[in-house]
């Protein structure tokens, strides 16, 4: 009978005891330090942020608990392909920096869905992606992380696995509800610090133990599993076999498992969706102090997304062919990369609920009431989250990474077409945007409730999923899907009325710098509602009791700093949607994004 080793030596508790504090005591300082008493406070840390922090988050946000398990243990079966996702990270975090994120803050927005309002009019787009954001991030990061982190410390620790989930839950939501993004961010920097230096060090130790690179190289092609049987069915023995292109990212485009072209083309519609449009990434952009700031954290990311490949991608292959020690240390590493990833989640998700969901409900809330709004969807998510990690746990035969991507791949490509039309195509109208998500969503649907009725197979129980709805690769389907939305979109835009100049000003790429005013879509409305509010956020500001304040305080509901006049409102307006930069830093940062595109280039034709 197998024995687990569990953590149990002074030195790995030290290690794990140790982390907790330096985390709380980040968060607690952050809390301390930051202005969480407003909307554009807690949900865009005041626009105050600097380089490094936005970049150190970006990176930890988008790595959770699934990344170092499904990531590794992908890379354990099938070879270094997987990187690729890593790496195509490089070329889009340039994209968000140089083409999109000076879009969405001329627009003066906080949340994505709240761009789509402006850009193409109306609510119902707004909402389709507020709801479907949520949707994504429940059955995918969170469930995903939340499952793999706690399967992790179940293992290493041997608590049951629901209390796992739930400890963790309760540490990393003390700081996330009640600190805001300002919180999140900062110790998203110190996860980032946690997580490279762990995993540097596990590496290296991995890489000793087997002996070096080329002895990796030989070694894993040689880890054939000995055991290949199944029950009494005796199994076809190259099925776990390691795979003969097992290093190189580019694989045969009809045979291979990550088929070249899909790599290439669909992992960029993916990748343009995830990094350029969902809330998580771009609202850490949203936070920067001006646009050098947030150009130089995309690229400080993208230096950062090289690292996955070697920290994560080869240990995980290692791992075939040996078992490594540092238990405490990787549990730091993996309790950072979960925490990290989730509180990120967390904060974007009430960001959107409360912003585009919640003020549809309640035409004239309070600023207080947003932000209770915020915290109680919070509390919500988890235990939605909780109560789908069974699902997780039995989807994609453990294929843990397959089951996020395949999900994206079925319903993140109109969403990236939506975007991407909306920016560099003035003419798409609200008609065609709409028709061309709905359209997308019923393909993409079909596809994925197909997959999970049939189940995904393997190759030792092929699934009987009809070959014209599952024997597309995923990828290749993410590049279909994206066409016929944007076919859709153009089609039914130029059918219809197109929308006027005068509502696009600086929403639009060939409109960007333009310096008419813009007459917002719906404005009339808008208006209607934003005086209703003012009334409304005129408090009562009466003498507060000691614990009243204290409980202000640690939820971040009291209010700092006098009221402003309008034209000091106006002139705050004009400084949150300013992209001007300073020549110096504009070139170190123009420099910089260059040379990370060529790096990228470089690493994909090295390892191809």
């Amino acid at each position: 009978m197998e024995t687990i080793v569990r953590i149990n030596n002074a030195a790995d508790i030290c290690v794990i005891v140790l982390y907790f504090l330096v985390v709380l005591a980040v968060g607690l300082w952050a809390m301390y330090s930051t202005n969480r008493g407003t909307v554009g406070g807690f949900f865009l840390a005041g626009r105050s942020m600097v380089w490094w922090p936005i970049g150190a988050s970006l990176f930890a946000s988008n790595i959770g608990s699934g990344h170092f398990v499904g990531i590794a243990g992908t890379a354990a079966s099938g070879g270094i392909a997987i990187g690729g996702y890593e790496w195509n990270a490089l070329i889009f975090v340039t994209v968000l920096g140089w083409l999109f994120v000076p879009i969405y803050i001329k627009a003066g927005v906080v949340t994505m869905p709240e761009y789509l309002k402006k850009r193409y009019g109306g609510k119902r787009i707004q909402i389709y992606l507020s709801v479907l954001s949520l949707f994504l991030y429940i059955f995918t990061k969170i469930s995903a992380d939340i499952f793999s982190g706690a399967i992790f410390i179940q293992l290493a620790i041997g608590l049951n696995l629901y209390l796992a989930i739930i400890i963790l839950l309760a540490f990393t939501a003390l700081y996330t509800i009640t600190g805001g993004l300002a919180a999140v961010i900062y110790t998203d920097t110190l996860q980032t610090f946690i997580m490279v230096v762990g995993s540097f060090i596990l590496m290296g130790y991995a890489f000793a133990e087997v002996g070096g690179y080329d002895a990796f190289m030989r070694k894993y092609m040689e880890a054939i599993p000995s055991n290949v049987s199944y029950g009494n069915t005796t199994i076809d023995p190259n099925c776990y076999n390691p795979r003969q292109d097992a290093f190189h990212i580019f694989r045969d485009p009809i045979t291979g498992d990550l088929p070249w072209p899909g790599l290439i083309f669909g992992m960029s519609i993916l990748a343009m969706w995830y990094w350029c449009t969902d809330q998580v990434i771009v609202q850490r952009c949203l936070s920067g102090k001006n646009m050098s700031h947030v150009k130089a954290g995309c690229i400080m990311c993208g230096y950062l997304k090289l690292l996955p490949m070697f920290i994560i991608v080869m240990p995980g292959m290692i791992s075939r062919i040996l078992y490594t020690g540092l238990r405490g240390l990787m549990l730091s590493v993996m309790l950072a990369s979960l925490m990290s990833s989730l509180t990120s989640i967390f904060n974007s998700a009430s960001t959107l609920f409360t912003m585009d969901i919640y003020t549809k409900i309640r035409k004239r809330p309070s600023e207080k009431e947003l932000m209770l709004a915020g915290r109680a969807f919070m509390v919500l998510l988890i235990g939605i989250s909780i109560a789908w990690v069974p699902v997780v746990q039995s989807a994609q035969s453990g294929q843990l990474f397959d089951y996020i991507q395949s999900i994206t791949s079925y319903l993140g490509p109109p969403i990236a077409a939506v975007f991407m039309l909306g920016i560099f195509c003035k003419r798409v109208n609200e008609q065609g945007a709409f028709w061309g998500l709905i359209i997308g969503l019923l393909a993409g649907l079909g596809r994925m409730i197909s997959e999970f009725a049939y189940g995904t197979g393997s190759c030792v129980t092929p699934s009987n999923c009809p070959f014209i709805i599952c024997g597309i690769h995923y990828l290749y389907f993410a590049i279909i899907l994206f066409g016929v939305s944007a076919i859709v979109m153009l089609a039914v835009s130029f059918m219809t009325k197109p929308i006027p100049d005068i509502h696009l000003y600086r929403l639009c790429w060939s409109l960007r710098n333009s310096k008419e005013e813009r007459i917002d879509l719906d404005a009339d409305e808008d208006k209607a509602d934003e005086k209703e509010v003012e009334s409304v956020y005129e408090e009562s500001e009466e003498e507060q009791g000691c614990l009243k304040k204290a409980y202000n305080w640690f939820c971040g509901l009291e209010q700092k700093g006098p009221k402003l006049s309008k034209e000091e409102e106006e002139a705050l307006k004009r400084k949150l949607t300013d992209t001007s930069e300073v020549p110096l830093w504009r070139n170190v940062v123009n420099i910089n994004g260059i040379i990370l595109l060529t790096v990228a280039v470089f690493c994909h034709a090295f390892f191809a």
